[in-house]
């Protein structure tokens, strides 16, 4: 059996801020970066993937969370109008086309039940921890995700976007 190559990663992505009513914050660690911390982040698969549907595939892969599950239905999951262009980083940039150097990120907020469980994917994460938003915002490895966790408390509170 060979191994077909993966076609590039397509550089539009989506960050999913995921907390609890109380503004606690799901965090999960890389498992090819150890202390990089993060919040649920993932590219489209494909280019007609809609951004919800990104968003409902990664939060489902990578946490085991499933929007339309009891407690978590689909309109708990709100597009908060926020994008950031930010360069890749040069380690991970040979999973994108050659010559492709930025992402765009769409920054979405999913609020589930406090004390729901999470299920990582081992090959993608090796550990979680539910954090008060502030000091959530302090771990996270990424600016980009640590200024979307700081506005947590303002877009949580606001009608949906």
């Amino acid at each position: 059996m060979t191994n077909t190559p993966r076609p590039p990663k397509i550089p539009e992505s989506v960050l999913v801020i995921i907390h609890t009513p109380a503004l606690e914050v799901l965090l999960i660690e890389r498992a090819d970066a150890p202390g990089f911390w993060q919040s649920v982040t993932g590219s489209k698969d494909r280019p007609d993937e809609s951004l919800v549907e990104t968003c409902v595939r990664e939060v489902a892969e990578e946490t085991g969370i499933q929007l339309g599950a009891p407690g978590i239905p689909p309109g708990a999951l709100r597009d908060w109008g926020l994008s950031n262009v930010y360069e890749i980083y040069p380690r991970w940039r040979h999973r994108y086309a050659p010559g492709v150097t930025h992402n765009t990120e769409h920054v979405f907020g999913l609020c589930v039940p406090a004390g729901t469980p999470v299920t990582l994917s081992p090959r993608e994460h090796t550990a979680h921890a539910w954090l008060p938003w502030r000091e959530a915002a302090d771990r996270c490895f990424s600016p980009s995700n640590a200024e979307a966790v700081l506005q947590l408390p303002r877009l949580a509170a606001g009608p949906p976007a």
